[in-house]
């Protein structure tokens, strides 16, 4: 997929906006700065006598600012989890075994999510079952996949039982 170098000079100012101070604001620059006006305006207070107005400065400052960021933040927080959200699909897409109904998960009310983490328990003991790392399920395919194993592994099974049965025999003989 060919990417747009020109997508953040078209993209909407509030998005640049709020990348812009997103990342200054999660700098350590920033937690210096905002501790600087901490103590600058706590060493202020002696000058203005502790006053309520002293107080009330700090209180709006601090509240004006954090109900920006709320928005701010909100923003980059929602532009990130879909960025997230689709490499996930894109993931999901490529890989023939998983299960193309994941793609929309976010969509799913609460009951359907807890219905599906049942299914993906159900994986987890089948995969628990198995001992093997490297197995892999998908809602689809957990239970054939797992019945169609279990059938190649009975023959072999079966076979590997009777030879030791007769290693056994043999070693009794001696």
């Amino acid at each position: 997929m060919k990417t747009n170098n020109t997508s953040q000079r078209t993209s909407h100012p509030f998005d640049r906006i709020s990348a812009v101070v997103t990342r200054a604001a999660g700098r350590p620059a920033a937690f210096i700065f905002a501790a600087t006006i901490v103590v600058v305006w706590a060493a202020s207070g002696y000058f203005f006598n502790f006053s309520d107005t002293w107080q009330l400065v700090i209180n709006t400052g601090t509240t004006v600012i954090t109900f920006l960021m709320v928005f701010i933040i909100q923003q980059s927080q929602n532009k990130d989890t879909m960025a997230a959200q689709l490499k996930l699909n894109e993931l999901i897409a490529c890989d023939e075994r998983a299960s193309n109904r994941l793609i929309v998960i976010e969509d799913l009310t609460e009951e359907e999510l807890i219905t599906l983490k049942k299914f993906y328990i159900k994986l987890s003991a089948l995969a628990e079952q198995e001992r093997d790392l490297h197995s892999s399920h998908s809602i689809d395919d957990a239970d054939e996949v797992h019945r169609e194993k279990k059938r190649k592994r009975k023959p072999m099974d079966l076979k590997k039982s009777q030879e030791q049965g007769a290693r056994g025999q043999e070693a009794g003989k001696k």
